[in-house]
């Protein structure tokens, strides 16, 4: 992986959804989509140490966020441990803070060269489709290249309508007039048995 420059000299933002969903438990182990969304932050942040040793920004978002900047492997669990799954999926609000910060920094010159990733772990369809849906749109037209942006929803949950609204921002932005297309997702039936850590990880150097 240190051979790759293309993710070297780029930002990873993690955003988690704790809505109350996240709480429920599909996992044979027993364990709940919330549990296995901290042991996979874990090992997303020692990935992201070999290649960017300042840290990853990290959101947990529902009803309102809270955003956490140079998360290293060792303060993963003081995010955890501060927040628990409630309320429901509010996404616009994370992902413009997100969106602005980095057109900030890019306008700066302070951005990474190779842009940035977003990776966004949540279970069900946000309560603000349409919202998110410009957002996006909006992002994919001011970056000046396909891959300096990337944003990869990562469904941990089940609900097939949620499945419907990420396939869609996957497959018909650039349809409906997007520069480019920056969005990717992978959903449960994606996954295939995968855990989530690799799924991640693959997701980092797509």
């Amino acid at each position: 992986m240190s051979g790759n420059s293309s993710i070297e000299n780029r930002d990873y933002t993690l955003m988690i959804d704790k809505s109350s969903s996240m709480a429920t438990s599909d996992d044979p182990d027993g364990k709940t989509r919330w549990q296995i969304a901290q042991e996979s932050t874990l090992a997303l942040a020692q990935k992201c140490e070999e290649i960017d040793p300042d840290g990853i920004t990290v959101y947990v978002f529902s009803g309102a966020f809270k955003r956490y900047d140079n998360v290293t492997s060792g303060k993963v669990t003081k995010v955890y441990e501060e927040n628990q799954p409630m309320g429901q999926t509010d996404l616009a609000t994370v992902l413009q803070d997100a969106f602005d910060d980095y057109f900030k920094r890019k306008e700066a010159g302070t951005a990474k060269v190779n842009g940035e990733t977003f990776l966004i772990i949540t279970d069900g369809e946000p309560t603000d489709r349409k919202a998110v849906i410009n957002l996006i749109m909006d992002a994919a037209q001011k970056v000046d290249r396909e891959d300096e942006l990337g944003i990869s929803f990562i469904q941990v949950g089940t609900d097939k309508e949620a499945t419907r609204f990420f396939k869609a921002l996957d497959d018909d932005l650039e349809g409906v007039g997007a520069k480019f297309d920056i969005v990717d997702t992978v959903t449960v039936d994606d996954m295939n048995g995968m855990p989530l850590t690799d799924v991640l990880l693959n997701a980092l150097i797509d």
